[in-house]
């Protein structure tokens, strides 16, 4: 009875707070608050009191969403846990009435878990063990919430047959036995514009219930141009992210990746979607574990190499003339057709059997009214006798389509088309239309819907929009015919200053304190803060949504000269990478400010990215370049003569040191501590204590290094003088290592007391991480003192921060606890 009502608690709190984010909560809010206000248990407020705490956690849980702060919203549901067992097991008969509303809530759309004979099937006693009537709860990967990826984008323009293909890809794929522990790989192939991705989708949501554990999508062609292997690299976070891998524990490198990948979709039924591959090796990483499960490949090219991997070619040809009629049958009517068979037949051919031409070509006949087919028939045939053949596939008259198109527009419309076609983002929202176009968000949006409207724009999921690959083609050749070299460069660096305005915002909103060689309080002063709005999103997941165009700017901007923006840009930019492992992004984006500063001549700059650059290499263990790279920041940031700087710079050589040589480190540290405190720049004296506090001890003096990390905690939990905050969550790492130097010392007692408080503080600050860090020193401590309970507890705890972030200790962690657990029974 107690592991049912346990897993009662455990449900409901999960249900609950997906339902304080849904139009389900008031009434949900008033049902629970009378539940916690019933009569007979201590430590409850009544209900009205109840009511309001329960509000404030809702508007916690908000404002941690639109930060993508997970750690707090964390914290919310086992708050929420807390009480509901505590109400469960002191008024026992109140579960029926919150069976009754997980029941309502599931009826209402808000996901709670599955049932089971006699009432609900809650999953966190599913994954229970239990000894001596104590139920510890081990939880299932890939976290919390379990959400199932649903990711391949859904269609939005008629499908039209392809049976036959559908029916051979099904062939293929539905071989696959769950039990064999295969994997099928089948790769479609054929010219730009034919309808791989649009077959691909069509083929991934009618197999939905096939692959029980989810759909993963990867659009290569978003990825395209970063160096080094980055776009797998990026590929690989993507999935693992879908997953369940948290930021912290997403591996740097590439390898390591690809074995947590592995490790993650075995024992999954998935099927991977990846876009508009042009490599092999893009595929061979990302083959899934998982028996049953199958990749689904689109490319412009055959791959023919991957057949050698066991890989079926499907070559998707260029639709037949039936399935062509109909798709101008479904957009401009039956009727239409049977009215101009020859004509239509005519359209058909002239668009080559590309649906991406033929939708243009349906979309002109549907919005003007008095042109027929046969007229549009003719029209198109004399174009394509006036071209030669372009790089459009090859195909005169599928330019001829788009001309045609084209040439409808007026000036206005047919200028800011042009200018698209220059965007080197795949993907873009209005606002970056607007900037690369010179015109107001007000005008571009109304643009946009007659570039929709005639199917030379196509738009993708959260208001944004992009070019198909043969369009973008065809506005990029319109432009270099009728615009000037100069336009080009233009609309380029009206991009990098959209971006780096609004960037600069995004970063000032994460990260107020962060040291900024240039505060660039100039660009958005006559800007409001986008982030600031109630409806806007966090600006990482801004950041995040905006990665591979960022990136793509960085480059373009550099190679058209634009130095200072494209620096500035690169140091803002950095702001995500702080918080969300794109390591690979990360190197390339500060590589390219690198260049771009030491071309302006920017010393600040200069010095300020090389430092900013060792970071990720230091994360992919490049040393040597990490070390070249510091040493020129330090002669750089030395000329600036910026003492602040200098001193930042040099707390980057120390960690590098902490790899190579601790002793050096201490060095190091002291004198970024020296700089620091000749700066005036208080938090960073107190941040170069705490590193060089660990740097002594890991240069074997505990004791000094006891001393000074007080200092540290002092310092980071009060704050300073200069009226910088306190940090909670640097003075807890204080503390954490705190308790590392007394355990060097000797004194356990006093580590045992730092460690407790630490992993207290740490998980108050959201920083669980880190408190999984103290519960392990804890856990080693009890294992040594022979204390099986306290063991028992610190590693559950552990447990449950690495099983929620997807972390690749969880499988160590559980089968040590396996074992405590064992030895505790026997």
């Amino acid at each position: 009875m107690e592991g049912e009502l346990a897993a009662l608690a455990a449900a409901a709190a999960t249900a609950l707070v997906n339902a304080m984010v849904t139009e389900s909560w008031e009434q949900a809010k008033t049902r629970l608050a009378r539940l916690f206000g019933r009569r007979g248990r201590s430590g409850e407020p009544a209900e009205d009191e109840a009511r309001e705490a329960l509000e404030e956690e809702r508007s916690q849980l908000a404002s941690a969403r639109n930060t993508d702060d997970e750690g707090t919203a964390a914290d919310v549901e086992n708050a929420l846990l807390q009480r509901l067992g505590r109400l469960l097991r002191e008024d026992p008969e109140a579960a029926p009435e919150l069976r009754e509303l997980l029941t309502e809530l599931r009826a209402a759309g808000v996901p709670v878990h599955s049932e089971i004979s006699g009432g609900i099937q809650y999953g966190a006693f599913q994954n229970s063990t239990i000894h001596g009537g104590v139920t510890y709860h081990f939880p299932r990967p890939p976290g919390p919430d379990t959400v199932i990826p649903d990711e391949v984008p859904a269609l939005r323009v008629p499908f039209v047959n392809r049976q036959l293909e559908l029916t051979r890809m099904d062939g293929v794929l539905a071989a696959a036995d769950g039990d064999s522990g295969h994997v099928d790989v089948l790769v479609l192939g054929g010219t730009p514009g034919v309808g791989k991705t649009a077959t691909a989708s069509r083929y991934a949501h009618s197999v939905r219930d096939r692959y029980p554990d989810g759909q993963l999508y990867v659009d290569f062609a978003e990825l395209r141009g970063q160096r080094g292997g980055g776009d797998v690299s990026a590929a690989m976070e993507s999935c693992l992210r879908s997953l369940g891998v948290q930021e912290t524990y997403l591996p740097p490198s590439l390898a390591d990746q690809t074995r947590l990948f592995r490790s993650k979709s075995a024992g999954r039924r998935i099927l991977l979607v990846l876009d508009d591959v042009d490599e092999p090796a893009q595929v061979r990483a990302l083959v899934p574990q998982g028996p049953g499960s199958a990749v689904l490949v689109t490319s412009n090219g055959r791959l023919g190499e991957l057949t050698l991997d066991g890989a079926t070619l499907l070559p998707l040809d260029p639709l037949d003339a039936g399935s062509a009629l109909r798709i101008l049958a479904d957009r401009c009517g039956a009727a239409a057709v049977e009215a101009e068979p020859e004509a239509a037949e005519r359209l058909v051919e002239l668009c080559g059997g590309l649906p991406v031409a033929l939708h243009v070509v349906a979309s002109r006949l549907v919005h003007s009214r008095r042109l027929t087919m046969s007229r549009l028939a003719r029209e198109l045939s004399d174009e394509a006798r006036r071209l030669t053949a372009m790089s459009l596939g090859g195909k005169a008259s599928v330019s001829a389509v788009f001309d045609s198109a084209y040439g409808q527009l007026t000036a206005d419309e047919a200028r800011f088309y042009r200018l698209l076609g220059w965007l080197p983002c795949r993907t873009f929202d209005v606002a970056a239309a607007a900037a690369a176009t010179a015109t107001d968000p007000e005008v571009a949006a109304p643009l946009l819907d007659v570039l929709e409207d005639v199917a030379l724009l196509t738009p993708v999921d959260d208001d944004r929009y992009r070019l198909h690959d043969l369009v973008r083609l065809h506005a990029r050749e319109r432009a270099a015919a009728e615009e000037t070299s100069q336009t080009q460069r233009a609309v380029v660096e009206r991009l990098v200053t959209h971006y780096l305005t609004v960037t600069a915002c995004a970063d000032r909103t994460v990260r107020e304190d962060r040291l900024r060689t240039t505060e660039l309080d100039q660009l958005p002063r006559d800007v409001a803060n986008p982030f600031a709005l109630d409806d806007a999103p966090s600006p990482l997941s801004w950041l995040d949504t905006e990665r591979a165009g960022i990136l793509a700017l960085l480059r373009e901007g550099h190679g058209f000269g634009l130095h200072t923006p494209v620096w500035l840009l690169a140091e803002a930019f950095t702001v995500l990478f702080l918080h969300r492992r794109h390591v690979q992004d990360w190197k390339e984006s500060l590589e390219v400010g690198v260049a771009a500063a030491a071309e302006a001549g920017e010393l600040e700059g200069e010095a300020r990215l090389r430092s900013l650059l060792s970071r990720p290499l230091l994360d992919l263990d490049e040393l040597e370049e990490a070390h070249a790279q510091l040493e020129r920041a330090v002669v750089c940031a030395e000329a600036a003569g910026r003492t602040d700087l200098r001193a930042s710079v040099l707390e980057f050589y120390g960690r590098y040191w902490d790899r190579v040589d601790p002793a050096r480190a201490v060095e190091v540290y002291r004198h970024s501590l020296e700089l620091n405190t000749e700066a005036g720049e208080e938090r960073g004296a107190a941040i170069a204590l705490l590193f060089l506090g660990s740097a002594h001890d890991a240069a074997g003096d505990p004791g000094r290094a006891l001393t000074t990390l007080r200092s540290a905690h002092a310092a980071l939990a009060s704050g300073g003088e200069s009226g910088w905050k306190p940090d909670p969550r640097m003075a807890a790492r204080a503390l954490l290592a705190i308790g590392r130097a007394h355990e060097h010392l000797g004194d356990t007692d006093e580590a045992v007391a730092a460690f407790t408080e630490a992993a207290a503080e740490l998980r108050t600050a959201h920083a669980t991480h880190y408190e999984a860090e103290a519960l392990l020193e804890l856990a080693a401590i009890a294992e040594r003192r022979d204390e099986p309970v306290s063991l028992r507890e610190y590693l559950t705890r552990a447990l449950e921060i690495h099983e929620r972030g997807g972390s690749p200790r969880a499988v160590e962690l559980r089968e040590r606890l396996m074992r405590v657990e064992g030895e505790t029974d026997t």
